[in-house]
């Protein structure tokens, strides 16, 4: 009986109680984790700045002054708004630059292919704040571009340094060599054999792409661009460094509005709506993953 009611387990697919409890005890450190360290302090947050104190500064009630201050007063939406457009261009670029040089990697080989691949995953282990420094060195004023130009006869560049351009070559610099290994992790799925054979019948390269290539990392795509996105929305280094000081976006933003301007209900009000700006992306991910998923199982 005990051997039929096993085989007959294993048989149908269906783990066993013991096997259940262990995928508990397994998953259960982590979700511990995310729970403590992110949905408890972001609970928190939003009731800190949904339940304030009265006029006369006791007797706590619910009030949404401080969202209705923020989407109210306009450096506020500024910086909101340079943020998005910040993260949305430095993505563009991203990857507009990453996605050929992905392909170039994949397919073709040698000492060039090695020098490139190397000097595109070089900037992973440069520290942030290390880049920012080579980048005002490189493109400030008075920098190394200024001088050959100035040297050699030629006039003076407008540096992006202290500009909204600033964070952006600064995030594109950062976030390439990423950005490159997740896409050449996607295109391992795309056979040598399935090029060829398209160029074999006269697919040029442009249709090659997006019949052959693009449909096989558009999940890694989307991964990179998410990781990207994410990881942008909220920076403080590259805008600290690079940026200008107004408008400024919302890592700096919230970093002085707590530090200088000494009010940490506003400065969580940032915090929560940065952070339903990256949930409600988060969640167009999670559901573009799963409808591909869905179509693969089809």
């Amino acid at each position: 009986m005990t051997d039929t009611a096993t085989s007959g387990g294993a048989a149908t697919g269906r783990p066993d109680a013991s096997g259940r409890v262990t995928g508990l005890i397994l998953v259960a450190l982590p979700v511990a984790m995310v729970m403590t360290m992110i949905v408890w302090p972001i609970g928190l947050a939003i009731l800190d700045t949904l339940w304030l104190p009265g006029p006369d500064g006791t007797g706590a009630r619910f009030s949404v002054a401080s969202y209705r201050f923020f989407f109210s007063d306009g450096y506020s939406l500024g910086n909101l708004w340079i943020t998005i457009w910040t993260t949305a261009v430095s993505t563009a670029i991203l990857m507009a630059i990453a996605i050929p040089l992905s392909i170039y990697l994949r397919f073709r080989t040698g000492r060039a292919a090695a020098v490139v691949q190397a000097l595109a995953i070089f900037p992973l282990f440069v520290p942030s704040i290390i880049l920012a420094y080579a980048f005002v060195r490189v493109l400030g004023p008075n920098g190394m571009v200024d001088i050959i130009l100035a040297n050699i006869g030629l006039p003076r560049i407008r540096s992006p340094y202290l500009t909204v351009w600033g964070p952006v070559i600064g995030f594109v610099w950062d976030n390439l060599p990423l950005t490159v290994v997740i896409l050449l992790a996607g295109l391992s799925g795309v056979s040598t054999q399935a090029v060829e054979a398209a160029r074999d019948v006269g697919a040029g390269r442009i249709a090659t792409f997006r019949h052959i290539i693009l449909p096989r990392i558009g999940p890694s795509i989307l991964v990179a661009a998410s990781f990207v996105v994410l990881g942008l929305f909220s920076a403080f280094t590259f805008p600290y460094l690079l940026g200008p000081a107004a408008p400024e976006m919302m890592g700096p933003f919230m970093q002085r509005t707590f530090g200088d301007v000494l009010d940490p209900v506003q400065a969580r009000t940032q915090a929560v709506v940065t952070f339903l700006f990256c949930a409600a992306f988060g969640w167009f991910y999670v559901r573009s993953i799963a409808a591909n998923r869905r179509r693969m199982a089809r």
